[in-house]
């Protein structure tokens, strides 16, 4: 399969490349960011792009993709509500819509965040769930052949992904050795990067019952075989 992704500088991004570039089924990962990776692959092909908000000048490199992940995102933190919707709602739709154009048969997997189900219709007060109920709502309109929507809460890194955030990652550094136990023995509460990226594989393989994703469901996906 050809794969599309978008983010893979993020900490989720990275362990879904890592994931990606494992996967014997993958012949083909095409990252779009602003930012170039340092990392190197014969699957890997990067696409720099300055403007996330028109892809007009590469929808020529953007078809024949059987899946999107999109990994891209921001914390809300320091945010006030239009600047985090124009990063958040806007960005997204602006390349959904575009993919869902060219692709129609391709499936779509978004990375939304634990809590977004509580504003889903838009109209909660807190702010950045409210954002992205908005957000999960407009892609599943768009026609894609299938969109899931993935929520994990806690996530953990592995095999040297790291958090872009200097303090963020202080924390991981850590906390990781706990996050280790608490996901062996509550699933529910903690994934890791490694099962968001086999586990996304797996709903563009073979589907999945319903399009929203939890944390507990994240990690039975990642444990299935291709």
């Amino acid at each position: 399969m050809r794969v599309l992704l978008f983010g893979a500088t993020g900490m989720i991004g990275q362990g879904v490349l890592r994931e990606c570039l494992l996967a014997a089924d993958v012949q083909e990962v095409v990252a779009v960011g602003r930012t170039a990776l340092t990392q190197e692959h014969g699957k890997l092909h990067q696409v720099l792009h300055a403007d996330m908000f028109d892809f007009q000048p590469l929808e020529h490199l953007l078809q024949g993709f059987d899946a999107c992940l999109f990994c891209l995102g921001v914390s809300s933190v320091g945010m006030d509500e239009d600047t985090y919707t124009r990063q958040t709602y806007d960005l997204t739709l602006v390349a959904a819509s575009t993919l869902a154009r060219l692709n129609p048969q391709m499936t779509f997997v978004y990375v939304s965040g634990a809590g977004a189900g509580t504003d889903s219709a838009g109209q909660g007060k807190v702010m950045w769930a409210r954002i992205k109920g908005k957000t999960e709502n407009a892609l599943l309109r768009l026609p894609f052949k299938a969109v899931y929507l993935f929520r994990p809460g806690v996530i953990q890194p592995l095999y040297g992904v790291r958090s872009k955030t200097a303090f963020y990652q202080s924390v991981y550094t850590l906390i990781n050795p706990l996050l280790s136990v608490i996901r062996r023995v509550r699933p529910a509460w903690v994934v890791s990067t490694e099962s968001m990226g086999r586990a996304m594989l797996t709903v563009v393989r073979h589907g999945a019952a319903q399009p929203i994703i939890e944390p507990a469901q994240i990690n039975q996906l990642a444990a299935e075989r291709s």
